[in-house]
């Protein structure tokens, strides 16, 4: 069994228990924790340490010469050694083949979450909806041009 599999059944477990359905992840872990179902392992707390580092380099904005506020971190998979592996560098500084597939593999990433969305909301109305279906767009022209009007105005 994965660890993702091992915390997913945890949550199960969690439920079962307590009878609660919707419950926050900060939940589920004082849960684990106090109940002694989850002890961190070095591992884990390395990956934990990466992933904080992740969400703080995620986080980091400036505003460029135009007023925009953009990230400043980016990463891109990259190979090293045998591996691929998320390679993160300031884009003031690192070169144009980073930028690129930084930018593309978020691309695709996004279309990953749409593709999802569109997975979960064509399920729950097939299958959970007694209501009319709920409608999703995936244009997203509009609500750029929205978002790009409403910051010039800020």
């Amino acid at each position: 069994m994965t660890y993702s599999e091992q915390m997913q059944k945890l949550a199960d477990q969690y439920t079962h228990e307590t009878g609660k359905i919707e419950v926050t992840a900060r939940e589920l872990a004082i849960w684990a924790i106090t109940n002694e179902h989850w002890k961190p392992q070095p591992s884990v707390l390395v990956r934990q340490c990466a992933e904080e580092f992740s969400r703080a380099l995620r986080e980091d904005y400036i505003t460029d010469p135009q007023g925009r506020r953009v990230r400043v971190k980016h990463v891109a998979i990259m190979p090293r050694g045998d591996e691929q592996v998320p390679i993160w560098a300031d884009m003031r500084l690192t070169t144009r083949t980073h930028m690129e597939t930084a930018f593309q593999q978020r691309r695709q990433s996004i279309v990953g979450d749409c593709k999802q969305l569109k997975n979960d909301v064509d399920s729950y109305n097939e299958n959970f909806n007694s209501a009319d279906a709920i409608q999703i767009v995936f244009d997203f022209t509009e609500d750029l041009e929205d978002a790009e009007s409403l910051a010039g105005i800020a």
